[in-house]
């Protein structure tokens, strides 16, 4: 069975869930083989038990010391020495700019965006703000994919992987070097999950009415243990940080549950969190858009609704 190759994202140690995610669809297409960028032992458990079969390990300096080209190189390298059926990567702005430049590398063609691939690596897309789903498929090279996170549901492999660690050499040329990184500042980590990984994420829109009135927003996220997100709308009027957006020009969220209050439904908003499996809507307009896609709505002020609601939910913890 040929290799799948499957770029991992990984922090604090441990990797993320668009990892798993891509370590999951590596099994339909072949033999997942995960590519680390860094210090692989810590993800030795998890790899095995998402069925990696093989742990590529670039851990050299110069790959953190530049930008992306070196990651592109290394890759590069990799896919002409190992021929894989396919190359998967996250979509997120890292993983679609490596993709770019090794596609470039390579001469070959390149898919973004994906939500599932099949088995002879036919890639499912949503297009047009998710109105539209297209089939595609790379028609030059091998099948390489970027796949949105929270597309697939990360499943543990049948059986462990055995997760054979390889050392790849880093050998980088003069213009994998031009863009040098000076300094790293870790964003402030608090006691809420991810957005993009939440399973539970209570966003706010223009509904909210201000930056201060987004205290309602957390109050309630955090009662649920949930993420906070936040509409274009919201994020433009400078009600919430643009890094929590949820939508077609932010973050796309699939959670078990996504409270939308004050969140009118745009369909740029919309292409962010309708694969949410079950979605709870709050707004004074009877006529909002995000009524047609939310399973239970409330036609009312959310500052009368949702301090009854988290009331209730009190009384229940």
């Amino acid at each position: 069975m040929a290799e799948v190759l499957v770029v991992v994202d990984a922090t604090g140690g441990a990797p993320k869930k668009v990892s798993l995610e891509l370590l999951t669809l590596a099994r339909t297409l072949g033999e997942p083989a995960a590519v680390v960028f860094g210090d692989a032992a810590p993800l030795d458990a998890k790899l095995k038990e998402y069925g990696a079969a093989k742990v590529y390990v670039a851990d050299a300096p110069d790959v953190d010391k530049y930008l992306v080209a070196p990651k592109a190189t290394v890759l590069a390298n990799l896919v002409k020495e190992k021929q894989p059926a396919a190359v998967l990567l996250p979509s997120t702005q890292e993983g679609k700019e490596i993709a770019g430049r090794l596609a470039v590398k390579l001469d070959n063609g390149l898919l973004v965006d994906a939500v599932d691939v099949a088995a002879d690596g036919t890639a499912t897309q949503t297009v047009f703000a998710g109105s539209t789903i297209v089939k595609s498929k790379v028609t030059k090279g091998i099948p390489l994919i970027t796949i949105r996170p929270n597309s697939v549901t990360p499943t543990p492999a049948d059986s462990p992987g055995a997760a054979a660690t390889e050392t790849v050499t880093v050998e980088l040329s003069d213009t994998d070097k031009l863009a040098t990184v000076t300094d790293r500042v870790a964003e402030k980590k608090g006691s809420r999950p991810e957005l993009s990984e939440a399973s539970i994420v209570v966003a706010g829109g223009r509904g909210v009415g201000s930056a201060e009135n987004f205290k309602l927003v957390e109050e309630m996220a955090d009662l649920l243990g949930g993420a906070v997100g936040a509409s274009r709308a919201a994020t433009d009027s400078g009600f919430y940080p643009h890094q929590f957006q949820v939508g077609q020009t932010g973050k796309t969220v699939s959670p078990q549950l996504y409270i939308a209050l004050g969140i009118s439904g745009a369909i740029q908003h919309r292409a962010g969190m309708q694969t949410s499996k079950t979605i709870i809507a709050v707004n004074k307009d009877s006529e909002a858009p995000i009524f047609e896609l939310a399973d239970f709505g409330v036609v009312g002020d959310l500052f009368k609704v949702v301090p009854q609601a988290m009331e209730e939910i009190r009384k229940r913890k």
